[in-house]
């Protein structure tokens, strides 16, 4: 037995395919997940280039990095909606939002120029210089699709919704908390909305619990927020006093923390959203990205890296944690994945059901875009 589980591997490697750090070590959780080292990176930055509306100028808007995808299948192919920088922008070029597809979840062609980006409208204060980062994707039941992503004026970073019908085409509706408690949340450090849905075939679509839409969202500890219609979001606070918390990473006061950084594991200083939460018949499982503290985190990984985690929580009520996973499932250990504009970096934001399997997008390193397969 074992000499065919190693001659199996043997193929697998030969063939240019690696497993991921860990496999899955809790029944409910989504692992291991196979590199495609034959076709990673799978999306790399280009000389494309594009009359920019606020400089009005030809720029190179995917010529420094591409990392980041949000990932959704549409008409039997995956399509990747990625953050895209260029060299120009201070300080470290201005991101945008590209958009490619494939009929693998392999081989990608790109549109050539973005489909979301800074504009004189009226959301440049906020998308202006830094860009539009980092988005997430779910579609509801009629086919519209909700695109969260980060708007950054440079200074702050403000978690932003925006829909379309056909995901080359968006409308933009500012910030996903314009409404909540009178607008006091619109400048408030946020990002990373992962909005809880059910994978429906090949559809991730959005899903009610208790008459509520529920997103996770953060980026030091995790947070909650409800939505009636799906643009317009009110996060869950703290009402308990002995568990009132300050935020001194981001200097706000404390909203209902679900979970956060631990001490002595991989995920030691910060933890955030990665795809869309799930639900699946064990509870609603929930990949996130986390950082390791050099100070008091995992003294197996390297200082600051960027691993995955999983987490469960009750599909009745999105605020109470099921499981946890101990180690990280999910680490860099490839070139691309160890060096780049940010060392050590595997980012996950997109994960979709395609031709029976589980298909993982990835940034590596902030510089390239990668996938792996369940």
């Amino acid at each position: 037995m074992k000499k065919v589980a190693k001659g199996f591997l043997a193929c697998l490697l030969f063939a240019g395919i690696s497993f991921t750090s860990k496999a899955q070590e809790k029944p409910w959780m989504l692992a291991p997940f196979v590199k495609q080292d034959a076709a990673n990176p799978c999306l790399l930055p280009s000389k494309q280039r594009f009359v920019d509306p606020v400089r009005k100028s030809s720029v190179g808007w995917e010529e420094k990095d591409v990392f980041n995808p949000a990932a959704v299948v549409r008409n039997g192919k995956i399509y990747l909606l990625y953050r895209a920088q260029d060299s120009i922008g201070k300080p470290a070029g201005t991101s945008r939002i590209g958009l490619a597809y494939s009929s693998d979840g392999l081989h990608f062609t790109k549109l050539k120029t973005p489909v979301l980006y800074p504009d004189n409208d009226a959301y440049k204060k906020y998308e202006w210089e830094g860009g539009c980062e980092d988005p997430r994707i779910v579609e509801d039941d009629n086919g519209t699709y909700y695109m969260t992503y980060t708007a950054y004026d440079g200074t702050t970073a403000r978690l932003f919704i925006a829909t379309s019908k056909d995901l080359v085409h968006w409308t933009k509706h500012g910030s996903v908390f314009k409404n909540a408690d009178g607008g006091k949340y619109i400048n408030y450090w946020s990002k990373s909305g992962s909005i809880i849905c059910t994978a429906k075939g090949d559809k991730l679509v959005t899903t009610k619990i208790k008459g509520k839409y529920w997103m996770y969202w953060g980026e030091s500890n995790i947070y909650m927020a409800t939505s009636d219609n799906l643009i317009d979001w009110t996060p869950i606070p703290e009402t308990d006093p002995s568990k009132k918390s300050f935020d001194s990473l981001r200097n706000y006061e404390a909203f209902k923390i679900l979970f956060s950084p631990r001490k002595k594991k991989f995920d030691s200083e910060l933890v955030e959203p990665g795809p869309p939460a799930m639900i699946t018949k064990d509870g609603i499982r929930f990949i996130y990205n986390s950082k390791n503290s050099p100070e008091y985190g995992d003294k197996t990984l390297p200082d600051g890296v960027y691993a995955a985690g999983q987490i469960l929580l009750d599909k009745n009520d999105p605020t109470k944690v099921v499981d946890r996973c101990e180690h990280n499932f999910f680490k860099p250990d490839k070139p691309y994945e160890i060096t780049g504009q940010v060392n050590n970096v595997c980012f996950l934001e997109g994960l979709v059901p395609f031709k029976g399997k589980w298909f993982l997008y990835y940034g590596t390193a902030d510089s390239k875009i990668a996938v792996a397969v369940h």
